[in-house]
């Protein structure tokens, strides 16, 4: 209940501030009564005998969470003009309206008892200068403080017992697509489902994910990606488009929750970075909830492939794919004294060395090794072993080579077949309007020619 004996002259001489927030842009929209409530309070700041010229109302924290002062300009003008001695009383809905974390609130009640400030909401009005008032107030905002972090505790139960079911609605990849009901089925575009398909049969043949760009970027094919609004777009391949598909696991069929971990460098409203978990770090993994492209025993062999690729002998000693040079034992000779991996080095002639124990502990290296006479040895066992079976491997090789080229030949047909019908939906789009539109027709124009050279492209390559 208000008590007006704590106003004074000089309380009434200063401005009357009614502040205004709600916590997120769909409350603001969904939640009108409060928000009229909230306003409502001009008139009671009237009834207590500030003038409709001296009351002020701050509404620009609609839509921003009262956890910090981040991104609420409000909150900050707030302080500025309680600072400067303009504030005569502050009134919100309750005092959660102003914060929820006692680092902001305890610091704004200090400065409301020395400017000589009163705090108002429904329930009373409270001077902070004042023993009783200071108690009200920060019994308050810790409980406000507590309340907020029960809000989140609830809100987080309810998510995590969700991603365990596997029923957690996240964001699926390119590919993939829910229907009304929630349930996720493959894109019904067949050019997207097999572009997908592409890409993981180029990197199992290939065992790269630049030798699968480059692919791509030979052949003219594009890649079904996701724009802003969620629509499938096709854009030119990228090494980022590439290693998302492949390290996705949503195409293997299960729902996967908490893969990355956020972490904050510095203050709480400091920069955050994301960080990838291996595999055994996930939170959950709920198996067979999508439709799958590929198995998980090949996924995992993908992403075991796709870390091997790194060239980190030094530090995680991998194999890595072939690489250019004329050592080809490169990442697969062990010295024979150390048992560490050896390191191909091309100064004076191609040699193998060991030199993990002199970077250790500085001492000379283990061995060289010519590589020639190695190699050579190498290629002849190698040749002898398949000599049997020689016939059989080149049947094989072939048939790969003829399975790749009518998989190739497949999505260039999808793509034409995709173009052409761009091409006639700008032609229909363009014949529709009215031509005297000048400034309809001009774009209409604009994009059925850019269709028309787009397919004209494709039919040449």
């Amino acid at each position: 209940m208000y008590s007006a004996d704590v106003i004074t002259p000089q309380h009434l001489a200063r401005k009357a501030v009614i502040y205004i927030r709600q916590s997120t842009p769909h409350q603001a929209l969904s939640h009108q009564e409060s928000l009229r409530l909230q306003y409502a309070l001009t008139e009671r700041a009237r009834a207590l005998g500030w003038a409709a010229e001296a009351i002020d109302v701050i509404d620009t924290a609609v839509g921003h969470s009262a956890a910090s002062t981040q991104h609420r300009e409000g909150f900050n003008a707030l302080v500025g003009q309680v600072t400067l001695g303009q504030i005569g009383i502050i009134l919100s809905y309750d005092v959660t309206r102003l914060s929820r974390n006692c680092s902001d609130w305890y610091p704004l009640l200090d400065l409301c008892s020395y400017k000589d400030c009163l705090i108002a909401d429904v329930d009373g009005l409270y001077d902070p200068a004042t023993a009783n008032g200071r108690l009200l107030l920060g019994l308050k905002g810790t409980l406000s403080a507590w309340e907020l972090h029960t809000i989140r505790a609830r809100m987080t139960a309810g998510l995590l017992n969700k991603a365990a079911r596997g029923d957690l609605a996240l964001m699926l990849p390119t590919g993939l697509e829910r229907d009304a009901l929630g349930r996720v089925h493959k894109d019904p575009n067949l050019e997207v489902q097999s572009r997908i398909t592409l890409v993981f049969e180029t990197f199992v043949q290939r065992r790269s994910a630049s030798k699968v760009l480059e692919f791509f970027t030979a052949s003219g094919l594009r890649l079904p990606r996701r724009d802003h609004f969620g629509e499938v777009v096709w854009k030119r391949p990228t090494i980022a488009a590439i290693l998302s598909i492949l390290k996705h696991p949503a195409y293997a069929g299960p729902f996967t929750y908490g893969r990355t971990r956020t972490l904050r460098t510095g203050s709480a409203a400091g920069r955050a970075a994301t960080k990838r978990l291996a595999m055994e770090q996930w939170r959950m993994r709920v198996p067979d909830k999508y439709p799958a492209s590929i198995s998980w025993t090949t996924f995992e062999q993908l992403q075991t492939l796709l870390r091997d690729n790194h060239t980190e002998y030094d530090r995680k000693k991998t194999r890595g794919i072939p690489r250019p040079g004329k050592a080809l034992l490169h990442g697969l000779v062990y010295c024979g004294a150390c048992g560490h991996k050896m390191v191909v080095q091309y100064k004076g002639g191609t040699e193998y060395l060991c030199n993990y124990l002199r970077q250790q502990y500085r001492v000379p290296v283990c061995q060289y090794v010519p590589a020639d006479p190695v190699d050579a040895r190498v290629v002849a066992a190698f040749f002898e072993a398949l000599s049997p079976v020689e016939l059989d491997m080149y049947t094989q090789a072939m048939a790969v080579q003829h399975q790749q080229a009518e998989r190739l030949e497949a999505a260039h047909r999808q793509q034409l077949e995709r173009l052409r019908y761009e091409a006639a939906l700008c032609e229909r789009q363009f014949r529709r309007v009215d031509p005297d539109n000048r400034l309809v027709t001009a774009e209409l124009e604009r994009r059925w020619e850019a269709a028309l050279r787009e397919l004209k492209t494709a039919e040449a390559a």
